[in-house]
């Protein structure tokens, strides 16, 4: 049996990778000078992170490094397990590129080690979803390799939805200009943002309101239902309960069978956005362009 991987940046529930055995390894956090692990809430609740993001501080992240990869793929290498992981796109992080140096490395010293990568092109519950439906596949019987070409050609029919209720959040991670920050403030525009097929967060639209960004995420992940209402959706936010609710019930009045869970976006992701984050994923038919 091979062995499924991720990383932190997936932002399902410590719990849930655990009952399904999957290994996943941590972003790292500063907050205001200390630097804390991203254990999906094992030891660092995120919603200690949300307070201290209420109260003003502006979190930095820290990617995987290459030393991390190493000493979290050496067990499975020693066991001679074969490894799939499933890790953040690389176009937002350089985590997916240590795990890349860190196998050259493993492969140096153990020439037999086999070890499969897969770079998600997601973020946050992008990601989440994609170890949900690999979790499904691995115990209905597909294996590592099927597996892993099947997330490849699959991977860009994930849809991955963002807006946020704070832009200074995007200006300082330069997403976003100065004034274009200040001005959209003012105005009460919101961005509605996506992942393009390089796995970039880019902004698709700007509604002139939060409930019309809100009612933009959930026309867009009803279109993507259409050619399979019961596949799992995942809504995640930055402790913005009522919209996640408000984005929930728009889908179900077309799809009321659709399962949605609501999760709250972790630490890495929580950084860059702010609080008031809402995102909305799901699998479409065809792939993202």
């Amino acid at each position: 049996m091979y062995q499924l991987l991720t990383d932190s940046a997936c932002d399902l529930p410590y719990q849930t990778l655990q009952d399904a055995g999957v290994d996943f390894v941590s972003m790292h956090v500063d907050v205001d000078g200390v630097q804390h692990v991203d254990d999906l809430g094992e030891t660092f609740a995120i919603t200690d992170l949300y307070a201290q993001i209420a109260n003003g501080v502006m979190p930095t992240t820290a990617q995987v490094n290459v030393g991390q990869f190493v000493d979290f793929f050496t067990p499975y290498v020693k066991a001679q397990q074969p490894l799939l992981y499933l890790g953040f796109s690389s176009g937002l992080s350089g985590t997916f590129n240590s795990a890349v140096q860190a196998k050259a490395i493993l492969l140096e010293d153990y020439p037999d080690a086999d070890i499969r990568l897969v770079d998600s092109l997601a973020a946050s519950c992008g990601l989440g979803l994609m170890v949900l439906d690999a979790i499904a596949k691995q115990a209905a019987g597909t294996s590592r390799d099927e597996l892993a070409d099947w997330l490849e050609a699959n991977r860009l029919r994930y849809r991955q939805w963002f807006t946020v209720d704070d832009l200074n959040y995007l200006y300082h991670g330069g997403r976003l200009s100065r004034t274009s920050a200040a001005l959209g403030t003012m105005l009460h525009i919101k961005p509605v943002m996506d992942v393009d097929t390089d796995g970039h967060l880019r902004v698709v639209k700007k509604a002139r309101s939060r409930q019309k960004s809100l009612y933009a995420l959930a026309d867009e992940t009803i279109q993507a239902l259409a050619h399979d209402p019961a596949h799992q959706v995942i809504i995640a936010t930055t402790q913005a309960p009522e919209a996640a609710e408000i984005v929930q019930a728009r889908i179900h009045a077309t799809y009321p069978e659709t399962p949605i869970r609501i999760e709250a976006i972790g630490a890495a992701i929580a950084s860059h956005t702010g609080l008031g984050c809402v995102a909305v994923f799901s699998l479409d038919a065809t792939q993202r362009q």
